[in-house]
């Protein structure tokens, strides 16, 4: 999605050197203003029409989004809207009534030339349920902003595809982060609503970095609250994931400008991609090699998105739907495969070593079987996504879905003789495809099985359509690595018991406990607030086994509104490890063959 720049000039066209004549704009024009020395909680959103639009009775609706791609979420920012106002040509005032949460009617629609209300930031404006995600949603502090189109712009119905403009009027002296281009006016020019939703903008106190991927252009912009964190050196530790992605892609990008827009302050939120572009608000802390790894992943996943959906998606996500959300069923390709191909390009381009990648399967699996159920298939938690049950769900399309992929990539190569894994398929696709060819979102299991084998149709069927326990030990065989559910060791290990904790609120509770942990004295609803003097931070209780059996470590607890330490004494247990995966040492000469091709960018 490029800028679309509109210039003429009269004396040029005539070749005279006559001034031009100013054409008047025939996209629809938004000005959002912001000024956080006045009004640090709200923006200020004026909507003018071109003259020749004269807007029809069904389109009299001025409708806000009530989600947005990408997020999976109802975000109703109709909730966050006052002072909603239509004028006409002279600047008197129209009628207007609210008529549903996102949804306000013009009473003279033909009338109406200019549209004018007041949008309250997501981050800090409280409200009772399905909160923001703060990636997905606006900001306004006294040295930045963050803007998603979807949060502060609304459209006429029936002109969700019209071409639009947009300025933005800021404090003097702060950067502008985004992937679009401003004209010389300061516009930034835009395809359509979509369009607006897909570019994200960060605005403020920035530092900026960029660099070339063969004929693609990548910049970051980012905003750090005590400048722990700069552009440049960011840039730096993420230039061999970025190449990775490059060879993953075939040697050239599928887009020619792309943009990273990092926040870093007190909180992490995650990230959210876009097509030409992926925004970050993640926690601030020096950046070490150790910390810019997790940020490393973290993009890894967000940039492959330039393949899927940018250019594999089915029509739901083509002709989104700001209205009613709903749902695709194939969020395991969208997200899934994405998660997949972000640890696997690291994988094959060098960055992590086996055993690494191999730790991530297991967290993955563990996360599968001990935070989801299991029985809840991946084509049933696409189409649920925008629902609370399938909300409850939604985080293992990141697991799940990811080892669904990496077993579909294993069964390919298998059946292609180590000729054309999953990412091969995926390169095909996205030119049979593209940014504006969507597949069809009832067929697409069977015109991907046309694409490769008859043996896919019944892994789709059973591992995606359906929810059978993944084949893991089976398929990972084929590369000589084994995988086991459960391994006794033998080993002698402390342990505090058993031990269950749930949040409530702001806090956490016991919810079971058994054993040493018992016998210390602990119960059923005691808050726990620190482990071993380490206030918030309970991972000292699954860190215990590393501790001497027999050896004493403190709790803090709360009970009846009393804080009191109790000394737990550890007890001893066999060490049982769980989903776990190893090279296997006698793996036969095919099997060798295989994961050397698996390893590989084909």
């Amino acid at each position: 999605m490029h800028p679309i720049f509109r210039s003429a000039a009269l004396a040029a066209l005539l070749g005279l050197a006559a001034p031009a004549l100013a054409k008047a704009p025939k996209e629809l024009t938004y000005t959002v203003s912001m000024d956080p020395a006045t009004n640090s909680n709200a923006f200020q959103v004026k909507l003018e029409l071109p003259k020749s639009t004269k807007l029809k009775k069904d389109q009299a609706i001025y409708q806000f989004a009530a989600t947005a791609p990408g997020t999976y979420q109802v975000m109703d920012m109709g909730r966050f809207v006052s002072n909603f106002q239509a004028f006409d040509a002279k600047g008197q005032p129209l009628a207007v009534k609210q008529l549903t949460i996102n949804q306000w009617q013009l009473s003279q629609p033909d009338k109406t030339r200019e549209i004018r209300y007041t949008i309250a930031e997501t981050w800090d404006t409280p409200v009772k349920e399905h909160s923001i995600y703060r990636m997905c949603g606006s900001s306004l502090e006294a040295d930045h902003a963050l803007l998603n189109g979807q949060t502060l712009l609304g459209f006429p119905q029936g002109l969700q595809a019209a071409p639009l403009r947009l300025k933005l009027e800021y404090p003097s002296g702060w950067k502008v982060g985004t992937v679009l281009q401003a004209d010389k006016d300061g516009y930034f020019h835009l395809q359509d609503y979509d369009h607006a939703v897909d570019s994200p903008i960060l605005l403020g106190r920035l530092t900026e970095a960029s660099t070339k991927l063969g004929a693609a252009d990548v910049a970051l912009y980012c905003y750090s609250a005590t400048d722990k964190v700069q552009a440049e050196p960011l840039l730096g530790y993420m230039q061999k994931m970025l190449t990775a992605a490059q060879s993953f892609f075939g040697g050239q990008l599928p887009v020619q400008r792309y943009a990273f827009l990092y926040h870093f302050a007190d909180r992490s939120a995650g990230a959210w991609e876009h097509s030409y572009s992926s925004e970050y608000v993640l926690p601030e802390q020096p950046l070490t090699p150790e910390s810019a790894q997790g940020v490393v992943d973290i993009a890894a996943h967000e940039f492959f998105h330039v393949m899927t959906p940018l250019n594999i998606h089915s029509e739901v996500i083509e002709h989104f739907n700001f209205v009613q959300p709903t749902g695709s069923e194939h969020l395991w390709l969208y997200e899934g495969t994405t998660e997949w191909a972000s640890h696997m390009m690291q994988l094959r381009g060098g960055l992590v070593p086996l055993e690494e990648y191999l730790s991530t399967l297991h967290d993955k699996v563990q996360y599968d079987r001990t935070r989801t159920d299991t029985t809840y298939s991946l084509s049933r938690l696409g189409l649920n996504s925008f629902s609370d049950e399938g909300q409850r769900q939604y985080g293992n399309i990141y697991q799940r879905g990811a080892l669904t992929a990496g077993l579909l990539d294993i069964r390919l190569l298998e059946l292609s003789g180590g000729k054309r894994g999953l990412r091969d398929v995926l390169l095909q696709l996205a030119k049979q495809y593209g940014p504006n060819k969507p597949f069809s979102e009832k067929t697409f299991f069977e015109d991907f099985t046309k694409l490769t084998y008859p043996e896919i149709r019944d892994f789709f069927r059973r591992y995606v359509q359906g929810a059978e326990p993944l084949p893991l030990a089976e398929y990972y065989a084929k590369l000589g690595i084994t995988y086991q559910p459960i391994v006794h060791t033998g080993k002698q290990v402390a342990t505090v018991g058993a031990v269950g904790l749930a949040p409530r609120e702001t806090n956490v509770y016991f919810t079971r406990v058994a054993g040493p942990v018992a016998a210390a004295g602990v119960q059923v609803g005691d808050q726990l607030v620190a482990v071993d003097g380490v206030r918030n931070d309970f991972t000292g209780l699954r860190r215990a086994g590393s501790r001497a059996p027999g050896s004493e470590l403190p709790l803090t607890i709360v009970r009846n509104g009393q804080e009191q330490t109790v000394r737990v004494k550890l007890g001893s247990t066999e060490e049982v490890k769980r989903y776990v995966f190893t090279q296997n040492p006698t793996a036969t000469p095919d099997q060798l063959t295989l994961r050397a091709v698996w390893l590989k960018n084909l």
